[in-house]
């Protein structure tokens, strides 16, 4: 049975890579952080799934889990690792917390590394196993790795980085025939979003940003639960890890058209509409 490590798979895009990948035969080692969450999708998925209990950015607790995989595989590589566990942390940039800023790239783009580097040997970037089929990294990160929004500047910064880190790593790993494939979702109903509802805007009300911010809370909410399932992604995640010739990108969103505009407008074009719909621009 072919293998995959899927991380932050409890909820949202994770969980729905684990169930498409499992549905197509697929063994998948999910990785959670809660006991909890290990029984849940054991009990949901059965003898397809196995729980590996870390956080991205804990470095031995992630090497563990790279050590438990190992012993299952008994010698065969990995066919896939999904990089996907992420957070998402909001704030107008002048006003944010630094610590916030740290903890959001530190999730998003330092444990990234942290995987991939436990993780590659399984895969087949390691000269004792060259002589293996090697495995694709799929890295999960989002139109916001291309285009920044207001008030997402360090969400938008950790997948913006992510984008070249993953170009770097492709490029780097040719060496191994390991491939490495960015898939970026846009919208996706996911809890992700929900959490939207409970960030605390009162604590920039002293600020030209307090309207601003209530109107793309409103609108990042109500984006969230009209977006694509995650299910979705995890066809897509299916399609990078199975597919002859994959590209290097592949975009999935349920606003295609804008998504396109916002990519091949002139970027001050964009700047004044969204100040425009936002309050953003300048008083007299």
């Amino acid at each position: 049975m072919k293998s995959v490590v899927v991380t932050g798979a409890s909820t949202g895009i994770g969980w729905g890579c684990v169930k498409v990948l499992a549905g197509h035969g697929f063994h998948v080692f999910g990785s959670v952080r809660k006991q909890a969450d290990a029984e849940r999708l054991s009990k949901e998925f059965g003898e397809k799934f196995t729980p590996l209990i870390f956080d991205v950015t804990d470095a031995a607790a992630v090497a563990k889990g790279a050590q438990a995989v190992s012993a299952k595989l008994k010698g065969e590589t990995l066919m896939g690792l999904v990089n996907n566990a992420g957070i998402a942390v909001s704030g107008p940039l002048l006003h944010l917390d630094v610590a916030e800023f740290r903890n959001q790239l530190e999730v998003n783009l330092t444990g990234q590394l942290i995987v991939t580097q436990a993780f590659a040997p399984l895969l087949g970037a390691s000269p004792d196993t060259k002589s293996k089929t090697p495995g694709r990294i799929v890295m999960i990160s989002s139109v916001g790795g291309k285009n920044a929004s207001p008030f997402v500047g360090p969400y938008n910064a950790s997948k913006f980085g992510l984008e070249g880190f993953s170009e770097s790593l492709r490029r780097e790993l040719m060496v191994y025939g390991v491939d490495v494939i960015i898939v970026a979702p846009g919208a996706v109903a996911t809890p992700i979003w929900d959490k939207a509802d409970s960030v605390d805007v009162a604590k920039f009300g002293n600020t030209p940003y307090s309207k601003p911010l209530e109107a793309v809370k409103k609108y990042m909410i109500e984006l969230g639960r009209k977006g694509f399932p995650p299910e979705k992604i995890g066809e897509a995640v299916w399609t990078a890890l199975t597919i002859d010739k994959p590209k290097t990108r592949y975009t999935v969103t349920p606003e295609p058209f804008q998504n396109w505009m916002i990519n091949h407008l002139p970027k001050r074009s964009v700047d004044r509409t969204i100040a425009g719909r936002l309050g953003l621009t300048k008083a007299d």
